[in-house]
């Protein structure tokens, strides 16, 4: 009987190792200037499932089944990786991100299907599904939605200079406002509070210069009460999930 993780994290350890050690970056561009043309799109795929024989030999899969695994993978990953050459404007993260999510998608799919005795219904009722779907909630609910919540709540403290010339990456703020949400939830979620504060610290440090600077103390405010209410909100958000994950567990 084969264990889900146990499976899945040694697929994904060789799709890892061919996606980004095992491909050099000619192959990517002959992929992109060529397509369905191009000899090492059928490489690549080929050694994607071609190297799955490595786990399917540590863990003892049959040969059908390892047939299987390697025919479908392989056939997956010339489909995706097609797709993704010939969408125009296909290098972007976007479609970066699309690509990975539909190859891990296929490796947890066949992982799936070999863990005998392991059905949906089963999993639903897994110990730590609702565990899973509550941390999932709020890693969503930290992005798009805090940044709807920031947005309406600094509409009413607008920058008094209009004229306001400040310079720097389209969408930076954003950005930069995802990753510290990001990071402060997963130190609250495992309990590592200090290092929610060397987050805080660090952007403090970075923020000081431009801030000191600038002779717009409404800029100063403005950018304050952004990062104050996303820390709050994040840090209340991965308190209560933390909580409502210790009563679980008691």
């Amino acid at each position: 009987m084969f264990d889900f993780f146990g499976t899945l994290i040694p697929f994904l350890l060789i799709h890892i190792l061919c996606d980004f050690y095992l491909q050099p970056k000619e192959w990517v561009k002959a992929k992109q200037k060529n397509t369905y043309r191009s000899p090492e799109l059928y490489f690549h795929s080929l050694l994607h499932g071609i190297a799955l024989l490595v786990p399917a030999i540590v863990l003892g899969i049959g040969w059908q089944s390892t047939v299987f695994l390697i025919a479908v993978v392989a056939i997956s990953h010339f489909f995706i990786d097609l797709w993704k050459v010939s969408t125009p404007n296909g290098n972007k993260l976007f479609y970066f991100f699309i690509d990975q999510a539909l190859n891990v998608s296929v490796l947890a799919a066949i992982s799936f299907h070999m863990v005998d005795g392991l059905t949906i219904e089963t999993a639903l009722k897994h110990d730590q599904f609702s565990d899973a779907v509550m941390i999932v909630f709020a890693y969503l609910l930290i992005l798009k939605p805090t940044s709807v919540v920031i947005s309406s709540i600094l509409k009413k403290y607008p920058i008094s200079d209009t004229n306001n010339n400040a310079s720097g990456l389209v969408a930076g703020g954003k950005l930069i406002g995802y990753l510290e949400r990001v990071l402060i939830l997963t130190f609250t979620l495992v309990g590592s509070y200090a290092a929610v504060g060397f987050v805080l610290a660090a952007k403090s440090i970075f923020r000081f210069g431009e801030l000191n600077k600038s002779d717009d103390r409404s800029m100063t405010e403005y950018v304050l009460i952004g990062s104050l209410v996303s820390v709050v909100i994040t840090t209340l958000l991965g308190t209560i999930i933390s909580l409502g994950l210790d009563v679980k567990i008691k």
